[in-house]
C-alpha cells in the first residue's frame, strides 16, 4: 500500500496511479506543522475532507483561511514585516490560489498585482516556461508587457513543494528583465525541498507554516 500526503491530499492506493493537476507530492509527510502565527493559528483553520474529490483522497481545504479576516490580515502583516525593507514594483501571484495571496499582499504593500497563469489563459503576447511534473510537463505563462526591465517583483503562492512552478515563475520574470525580490509562501513542505532549492539558487524565501 502506498500512502501519499501533502497539505491538500492524502492518497491511499494499492499501486501508484497517474496523478493529475497539482497532486504531485509523492512522499509520506509526517508530523505537525511549525506555526508562527502571533495569535492567528492558520493550521486550525484548514479543514480535512476524507474521500474528496474521490474515494481514497483526504482533501485539506485552505479556503477557510482565505475567508477569515484575521488570518488574511496575519498573512499580509507577516509578509509585510519580512519584505517591507525591499523596494517592490509589483506582487506576482502563481495560478491559482497564489492570486489570493498576491492580491492581499498587493493591497498591503500598495502595489499592483501580476498574474502568472497556466498556458492559454492570458491574451496578447506572452512568454512561456515549462516545468516538470511527475508524468510529463506543464507550462506557465506571463504577458510580455507585465514586467519591465529592473522592476522588482515579489512572487507569492499558497504552497511550495517541489518548487517547479516557483522556478518557472522566476524565470518568466527574469526573462522580461525583472528582478525577483523574493518568494512568499503560506505553506512550505520542507521534505519536498522546493524552498531549499530556491534558497540555494540565491532567492529570498519566507514561509508562514512549515510542514516537516
Amino acid at each position: 500500500m502506498i500512502i501519499i500526503k501533502n497539505n491538500y491530499y492524502q492518497y491511499v492506493k494499492a499501486s501508484s496511479p497517474k496523478l493529475e493537476s497539482r497532486a504531485i507530492f509523492f512522499i509520506l509527510i509526517e508530523g505537525t506543522p511549525c506555526v508562527n502565527t502571533n495569535g492567528a493559528d492558520l493550521s486550525k483553520l484548514i479543514n480535512e475532507y476524507p474521500d474528496f474529490p474521490k474515494q481514497g483522497i483526504l482533501f485539506r481545504d485552505i479556503n477557510p483561511v482565505f475567508r477569515n479576516i484575521p488570518a488574511l490580515n496575519h498573512i499580509s502583516n507577516e509578509f509585510y514585516s519580512k519584505f517591507s525593507n525591499v523596494e517592490l514594483d509589483y506582487i506576482s501571484g502563481i495560478e491559482s490560489r497564489g492570486f489570493i495571496v498576491a492580491t492581499a499582499l498587493a493591497l498591503k504593500f500598495g502595489k499592483g498585482m501580476i498574474m502568472i497563469r497556466k498556458a492559454g489563459k492570458l491574451p496578447g503576447e506572452t512568454i512561456k516556461k515549462s516545468y516538470d511534473i511527475e508524468y510529463g510537463s506543464a507550462i506557465m505563462e506571463l504577458q510580455k508587457d507585465a514586467v519591465k526591465r529592473d522592476q522588482s517583483i515579489l512572487i507569492a503562492d499558497d504552497l511550495i513543494a517541489t518548487g517547479g512552478t516557483a522556478v518557472a515563475a522566476a524565470r518568466l520574470v527574469e526573462e522580461l528583465g525583472g528582478i525577483v525580490a523574493g518568494f512568499a509562501f503560506v505553506i512550505e513542505l520542507k521534505s519536498m525541498d522546493g524552498a531549499n532549492k530556491l534558497r540555494k539558487m540565491g532567492y529570498r524565501v519566507h514561509s508562514l507554516m512549515v510542514y516537516g
